[in-house]
């Protein structure tokens, strides 16, 4: 998956986007998610994640152990207006009722069945569980085409319909969709939570085959027309942000966003930097979950094999500005001073921890005595890529902290 900051920053469509922005109680956790991406999210809630929005730094630029930092409303601007750059016609945003997914799809060749990382989430001890949640399963159409239309599933507790609820969105990793972070989705619910699972652009519904994704980020990468990778998914999020602001149920003030891998706010082994990994040639593992771009590429260009500029040319194609304004060390501090959690694998060569240095360091910087508090970086030794117990624990802890 990818960074989680990029959502973060997409703001001000609306005013209850600038509220958000404002706002202090959003939380992020960023768990093994790229920055940009996890923190998806203009309005902090992103992801809590990583939402660079609303940050009180006023300066131009800030300078942070001799790197220049760019000023949080700026990257904002710029990364909302690459977003717009590639959107079908705009349509004003509905909500259409939707029926359960009674076939999940996977877009892998053995569909997983199992999650122990998820079951582990924390729950209420609710005897009948099953029978006191409310299901809600929905579209809400954020542009024109079919992969404007976002698959939306909401799990809270039937209860006063006039009690206004923190939220958390749940962000699902590459290949899988919005069911299979049920796990979470109920035992969030259990402890008061209104949680809110997505399907990705390209993945569960908004996918027809095996290949659905794959063939995006081909496309992408031929056509120049679209972002599959993260960024067309961020301008979903800003659309849900305002949809969930503006429920009964849920306090605009509350919100929160995680993921896995592609997820954020809370991020768990989705943050990472794309520029030090192409300048330290760590690379290699974040190319080969999305393979099939990378060789197409490689065979436009004439290479005999993918290297760094087939990467640089690649991430330069699909998503503008991932590996240079819009990566971890200008997105991650720019979330400041909204809550802000990244957990990752020690081990993870997909999001390797030493290209989080700078990022930390800037983070730390902008958060301040203040608010230091707010910022924290868990590493669990000897992990890879991949979701644990601890890490959903941590992202569980982090919510319950900053938002009830």
């Amino acid at each position: 998956m990818v960074s989680v900051s990029s959502y973060y920053f997409l703001q001000q469509p609306t005013t209850i986007t600038r509220h958000l922005l404002s706002s202090t109680r959003h939380v992020c956790c960023i768990p093994h998610v790229p920055p940009h991406l996890l923190t998806p999210y203009k309005y902090q809630f992103q992801i809590v994640n990583l939402s660079i929005a609303g940050s009180r730094v006023t300066e131009t630029e800030m300078e942070v152990n001799g790197g220049a930092v760019s000023d949080p409303g700026t990257i904002r601007s710029q990364f909302l207006q690459l977003l717009r750059t590639r959107r079908n016609a705009q349509v004003p945003m509905t909500v259409e009722p939707a029926k359960p997914v009674v076939k999940p799809l996977f877009q892998e060749v053995t569909p997983p069945t199992f999650s122990e990382a998820m079951e582990s989430c924390p729950k209420a001890n609710i005897g009948n569980l099953k029978e006191l949640l409310k299901e809600e399963n929905l579209y809400l159409h954020t542009e024109a085409g079919d992969q404007g239309k976002l698959p939306v599933l909401i799990l809270s507790t039937k209860g006063n319909n006039q009690e206004k609820r923190p939220a958390v969105v749940f962000r699902h990793s590459t290949h899988k969709c919005k069911e299979w972070l049920r796990p979470l989705l109920e035992a969030y619910a259990s402890r008061g939570y209104v949680a809110i699972g997505v399907d990705s652009r390209y993945h569960g519904e908004r996918a027809s085959s095996l290949t659905t994704y794959r063939d995006a980020l081909v496309s992408s990468w031929k056509n120049g027309d679209t972002m599959p990778f993260i960024f067309d998914t961020v301008w979903d999020l800003i659309k849900l942000a305002d949809y969930l602001t503006g429920r009964d149920d849920i306090d605009p003030t509350k919100i929160g966003i995680t993921g896995e891998s592609l997820g954020v706010a809370a991020p768990i082994i989705g943050v990472q930097g794309f520029r030090w990994a192409i300048d330290n040639d760590k690379w290699q593992a974040r190319v080969d979950s999305i393979k099939a771009v990378f060789e197409e590429a490689r065979t436009d260009l004439g290479k005999n094999e993918i290297d760094k500029e087939v990467v640089e040319k690649v991430w330069d194609r699909i998503a503008p500005g991932l590996a240079s304004q819009f990566d971890a060390p200008n997105t991650v501090p720019a979330i400041a001073p909204r809550p802000l959690l990244i957990v990752n694998g020690a081990e993870d060569p997909r999001c390797p921890l030493e290209g989080l240095e700078i990022p930390k360091t800037r983070a730390y910087k902008a958060y301040g005595d203040a608010h230091s508090d707010k910022f924290k970086l868990v590493a669990e030794p000897g992990i890879g890529h991949q979701m644990t117990p601890l890490m959903v624990k941590e992202a569980s802890d982090w919510f319950d902290q900053f938002l009830k």
